[in-house]
């Protein structure tokens, strides 16, 4: 009986040796060289933002190995090649600069040119066998058919301190912030020669995703705000807002309603992130000329209020004389209301942010590389901003008059 077991158990081992194991798609693995890889990963056009997805979980891709702040290539089946480029969890980079990134929520990790082209079509990864694809591209139809990215480690840890700096988060609980003010992200425009309370910047007071819409409401209310520039959203997003349930802006809904011929109280602009497009460059003009063409106290916001209202209100503050360190101020006043980040308590992260983040907006504005944005008259390169992007004279004038004090 035992030499009967012995016999099926030696046919049972040798069968399961003959049996082909499965090959599992972009398993952990070395390549030849002994690096790190995820090998031949499908990709799929992500078309709102213009970034390309690669068909691997952030949970999975980070259980091969990969850790955030690593520097990694992801060469696609093209030949296209994306070198040493960081893996953040987060919107890291400079605009215009490519990204590989795990943002929470995402079904896949996601290579991107932050704040710029579509890397889909920077990348050439339409259909190779059908160059007539190429006009539906925005179609989404089969686009990932025949095309596969590779991510290689290039260097481990190489971004770590900036991912460090950058990977905050904050909460949406009123009861955690020490008043409604620093909740709502709300406060007057500061710096050179602004009116003073007269121009506001804030979070949203009709998207409430974040808990703090009927706090901006109410203060927006209290300091007698009668004009509202919302950088974030269409007419079609607002009024969708309004239909919620937890909608409780009244004194939004007020304005928004308040609609003649001749005045919008509340103008909607979509903003994308491209600070350098020709489309962010024209809403931007949009909202100059709507502080131009109307005297009236006004508030400015995004979703946070803190990257495309941060752009208009530099912006702002520039023209109006304020000096770098004045726009430093004011930009990472955000960053203390939401993160409690200040450069007495945590100066090396609040020094990454505003090199990184504040910094390159400036740049351009300014629109040159080799000036010293820290020393250069910047009201000057704010108004050189607005000429060159078809603000008339008259419009510069109406906008200084309306917001400066009279020296």
């Amino acid at each position: 009986m035992k030499k009967t077991n012995k016999v099926l158990s030696f046919f049972f081992a040798l069968l399961l040796a003959l049996i082909p194991l499965p090959v599992f798609s972009g398993c952990s693995c070395k390549n030849d060289a002994g690096t790190m890889e995820l090998k031949d990963c499908g990709i799929i056009h992500e078309q709102e933002f213009g970034g390309v997805y690669i068909k691997k979980t952030i949970e999975d891709f980070n259980a091969l190995g990969f850790k955030y702040g690593d520097s990694v290539t992801i060469t696609f089946s093209n030949g296209y090649k994306l070198e040493d480029i960081p893996y953040y969890n987060g919107y890291y980079t400079q605009t215009g600069e490519p990204l590989l990134i795990a943002y929470p929520g995402y079904d896949y990790i996601k290579a991107a040119i932050n704040n710029g082209d579509d890397l889909w079509e920077a990348g050439g990864l339409m259909l190779q066998s059908s160059p007539v694809e190429t006009h539906s591209l925005w179609s989404g139809a089969n686009l990932e058919g025949d095309m596969k990215a590779t991510i290689t480690l290039y260097q481990a840890g190489k971004y770590k301190d900036i991912q460090e700096a950058r990977d905050i988060h904050y909460f949406d609980d009123r009861t955690l912030y020490p008043s409604d003010e620093v909740f709502a992200n709300f406060r007057s425009l500061k710096g050179g020669n602004l009116k003073d309370n007269w121009l506001y910047r804030s979070a949203s007071p009709c998207d409430n995703q974040h808990s703090r819409a009927s706090y901006v409401d109410k203060l927006c209310q209290e300091v007698g705000i009668q004009r509202i520039i919302n950088l974030a959203d269409t007419d079609a997003k607002i009024q969708t807002y309004m239909a919620r349930t937890d909608f409780n802006s009244q004194y939004f809904a007020t304005l928004y309603n308040a609609y003649d011929a001749q005045n919008d109280s509340v103008v909607p602009l979509a903003l994308n992130m491209n600070f350098g497009s020709d489309y962010f460059k024209g809403q931007v003009i949009k909202a100059m000329k709507e502080l131009a063409n109307h005297n009236v106290k006004s508030l400015i916001h995004c979703t946070e209020g803190k990257d495309r209202t941060g752009f208009l209100c530099m912006l702002i503050e520039a023209f109006a004389g304020a000096t770098y360190n004045e726009i430093v101020e004011d930009y990472m006043m955000t960053y203390f209301n939401y993160y409690s980040i200040s450069k007495a308590f945590d100066a090396k992260r609040y020094n990454i942010i505003v090199e990184n983040v504040l910094d390159p907006m400036i740049q351009t504005m300014v629109g040159q590389n080799n000036v010293n944005i820290k020393t250069a008259n910047l009201a000057e390169y704010a108004k050189n901003y607005l000429i060159s992007n078809n603000m008339t004279q008259e419009e510069v004038n109406l906008l200084r008059a309306n917001i400066c004090k009279v020296l």
